[in-house]
């Protein structure tokens, strides 16, 4: 499974995610609910998600470091400031919320069970060689970041 390691870039899982949590809805309607503050509740969770994300790239970007997910090895340097004083990884953070926002708009149970498996799966084949690679580049700072700072919130 480590084949599959920094391979596929966040934004494509999230998207293969939420092709798969519209592809559960349409197959059982039966699961429908309906949650009159769904439309609402769903876009600003949509926002704060775009947002979240955004900001961990302007982030990156006044660092000037790499932003591409399958390079971490060619990180310049830690990034601690900004958004990323409140999570580690704000990008993939924000693309759960815009897929929690999805799985509201569809008002069907079924594509919340998706919500894990997309943490799962961002966790073990992203961000866990992200940190390897981060250890090996910045060793005691980036300790001291992950003791500081949570993975996701």
């Amino acid at each position: 499974m480590k084949s599959l390691e920094l391979k596929v870039p966040p934004p494509a899982v999230a998207l293969v995610i939420a092709v798969l949590m519209w592809l559960l809805a349409r197959a059982v309607p039966a699961l429908n609910f309906e949650f009159t503050a769904g439309s609402l509740i769903g876009s600003v969770l949509a926002l704060i998600g775009i947002a979240t994300s955004v900001a961990g790239v302007i982030t990156f970007a006044r660092a000037k470091t790499t932003v591409n997910p399958t390079t971490p090895q060619a990180t310049t340097s830690l990034v601690s400031g900004g958004i990323y004083r409140v999570t580690r990884n704000p990008m993939y953070l924000g693309l759960l919320l815009i897929l929690t926002a999805w799985a509201l708009y569809l008002s069907n149970v079924l594509p919340f069970l998706l919500l894990p498996v997309y943490i799962v799966y961002i966790n073990h084949f992203q961000i866990a060689p992200e940190e390897r690679a981060l250890t090996s580049l910045f060793r005691r700072e980036f300790a001291a970041y992950q003791s500081r700072v949570r993975r996701w919130i």
